[in-house]
């Protein structure tokens, strides 16, 4: 990792918010990029935006593959499933490191950022923040049961699980602070009552109608999905489910999560892939769903004039990605940590 000051990076970019393949040179300069210009001569790199995991449970480390079975509810639903009683039994310095390595994890897969829903109140969100003291990966931590005063917002599980969410809500956005919902993760049934509240966030909308789809793109408001995820707890197993294409013909945004480590690693780069492969959705799509979920820590993710310095830089030679004929899709489908050589970032 290099925390970017002032460096001068040379190689072929995706620039901007329409990922256009240009031979750059970029300045970064107290930690931003001060200019891009056109280069003839460029070294065989590829200089690429940063990503950003927007929706994680990385306290699930600690229960990482257990040999468990259920239904959605008895393995995820607050406050009694297993993860939390997993949760409420697991020592403090072993939850810390589990969620440090997730983070250390991500950081070798190009992921620089992260929304985590972080349960167990005020006394979880202080655990993440020393998980993440002195890494380069800036999290954005959605508290819950009292987190939410010390945190950067409310991150509301199914409005059906939370009896005092207006509370919730009303004092979160006193605060000034962001909300964030799941809703339609198996059934339509809590689409409504958490657009309600008119969220900064949705969580998987896996299952939503229409109607409901067509409010959420009106509203404006983005999607975090969670495909690998949705798949391995068996709430989706079609491409319909979430509606990607849908959310994409609509106009609407849409970031990736991993979700629970319990369950997924938290990969972007196999996020990626998977949505490639089971989705079709095309690869400048699922690299902007991989990026642009920064717009959660303020920040637009691309690489642009101006804006922090959040990118990764790829040796294509390391392996056989130098025959590529479309960078896009080959980091879409293709990308492995061995191939990161660099990681420039600006931690504010």
């Amino acid at each position: 990792m290099k925390e970017a000051t002032q460096c001068v990076v040379a190689g072929r970019a995706l620039l901007g918010e329409d990922l256009r393949e240009e031979d750059v040179t970029i300045t970064v300069s107290g930690g931003i990029i001060s200019s891009i210009e056109p280069s003839h001569r460029t070294p065989d790199r590829w200089i690429v935006p940063a990503f950003f995991n927007a929706h994680t449970h990385l306290g699930d480390t600690v229960a990482m593959d257990l040999p468990a079975r259920g239904s959605l509810a008895d393995l995820v639903k607050p406050p009694d499933g297993l993860k939390h009683r997993i949760l409420a039994a697991t020592p403090r310095a072993e939850l810390v490191l589990g969620m440090r390595s997730s983070i250390t994890a991500m950081l070798a897969t190009g992921t620089t950022g992260f929304v985590d829903f972080r349960e167990g109140g005020a006394d979880g969100v202080a655990a993440l923040r020393e998980a993440a003291a002195g890494l380069d990966c800036r999290p954005v931590i959605f508290g819950r049961e009292g987190g939410e005063e010390v945190s950067d917002g409310a991150g509301i599980s199914s409005v059906h699980d939370v009896a005092n969410a207006e509370e919730v809500v009303r004092n979160a956005r006193a605060a000034g602070k962001l909300v964030a919902f799941h809703a339609g993760e198996k059934n339509p049934d809590d689409v409504d009552e958490a657009l309600a509240f008119e969220p900064d966030l949705l969580v998987h909308c896996t299952h939503v109608t229409d109607a409901q789809l067509r409010r959420i793109v009106d509203m404006d408001i983005p999607v975090a999905v969670c495909p690998r995820s949705n798949w391995l707890l068996g709430v989706a197993a079609s491409a319909a489910h979430p509606p990607i294409a849908r959310i994409l013909e609509l106009g609407g945004r849409f970031y990736f999560g991993t979700d629970n480590v319990m369950f997924v690693q938290p990969d972007m780069l196999r996020e990626m892939a998977f949505t490639a492969t089971v989705y079709r959705a095309r690869p400048d799509e699922v690299l902007r769903a991989a990026i642009s979920g920064a717009r959660m820590a303020g920040r637009s993710g691309y690489l642009e004039v101006g804006q922090k310095a959040h990118f990764l830089v790829v040796n294509p030679a390391k392996n056989n990605l130098s025959f590529s004929k479309d960078i896009r899709s080959t980091i879409v489908k293709r990308l492995d940590s061995s191939s990161i050589c660099q990681t420039v970032l600006t931690m504010q």
